[in-house]
């Protein structure tokens, strides 16, 4: 097995999400150059994914289009439902990849070999889960010594006929169907605007385990911008779940220049660790 890791950076760090369509582009372009840093001194391989933040997001939510269905009163299946969707994916699809665009452009003006994988592409869902999902392509980019680079995207979904397949699910499934293509996910590295998890009273909890978790989703709960895939809340989800795969998470703030490249070398920078328990 070839170790990888698995970066995601947060859609509130790449772009304005309180405004829809707003990048941050010194941010992307910084964040590109601090991976680029890393590159050579990394050992296996690194996926990276980034959210879709004012531009998926907004627009999915224009529409009704929900992590777990429409929104709105419309029955999946009923006509009213799916107008709706063949209104709205199309324009969340094209949304999400206007951002992802600016992501692989910054990448490839940052010298890295990065490969565009899109979701909508890859993935059909059922229930707003994942139903079929192409690893080979990443397998593939990685034994190249690509990097393959995913986000958040719209799927065709079964019942629902459409819905919003969010990183943190494309980057867990990939977690657990690397492994059969020759690559073992060891950490993943989770990066937004804040300085990891904070408990209640706003202050970073340093470590997170599975007894605690329960006890933190109340005090984390969604996003404070729109965000139809559940903001903070579903990172930790996400997170707690690699742990028991034996996949150490750490969540930290993207904000500090540097940081990214020092997480990736294996530094401890502040931020939260959820530890692998398998």
């Amino acid at each position: 097995m070839r170790p990888v890791v698995l970066v995601k950076l947060g859609g509130s760090l790449i772009t304005r999400k309180d405004r829809p369509d707003t990048p941050r582009p010194d941010v992307i372009d910084r964040l590109a150059r601090e991976i680029a840093e890393a590159w050579p001194g990394l050992e296996g391989g690194l996926v990276l994914g980034h959210g879709s933040g004012s531009f998926g997001h907004a627009a999915a939510h224009d529409f009704g289009l929900l992590g777990d269905g429409l929104s709105g009163g419309a029955p999946n299946g009923s006509s009213e439902g799916l107008a709706r969707i063949a209104r709205g994916a199309p324009h969340v699809q094209r949304k999400a990849a206007e951002l992802h665009a600016l992501v692989m452009a910054a990448l490839r003006e940052a010298d890295l070999p990065a490969f565009s994988i899109a979701p909508s592409g890859a993935a059909a869902a059922s229930e707003a889960r994942i139903l079929s999902f192409q690893t080979e392509p990443f397998a593939l980019a990685l034994s190249g010594s690509l990097l393959p680079v995913t986000y958040g995207d719209v799927v065709m979904d079964r019942e629902r006929g459409a819905s919003i397949l969010s990183t943190e699910t494309v980057l867990a499934g990939l977690a657990e169907s690397l492994p059969d293509h020759g690559w073992a996910v060891e950490r993943a590295i989770w990066l937004g605007e804040t300085d990891g998890i904070y408990d209640a009273e706003g202050v970073t909890v340093s470590r997170v385990s599975d007894s605690i978790g329960d006890r933190l989703r109340d005090a984390v709960g969604g996003s404070a911008t729109t965000d139809v895939t559940g903001g903070m809340a579903h990172r930790l989800d996400t997170a707690l779940a690699l742990a028991g795969r034996g996949v150490r998470s750490w969540i930290g703030d993207g904000t500090r220049e540097g940081t990214l490249a020092r997480a990736l070398i294996g530094e401890e920078v502040g931020g939260t660790v959820v530890p692998a328990v398998a």
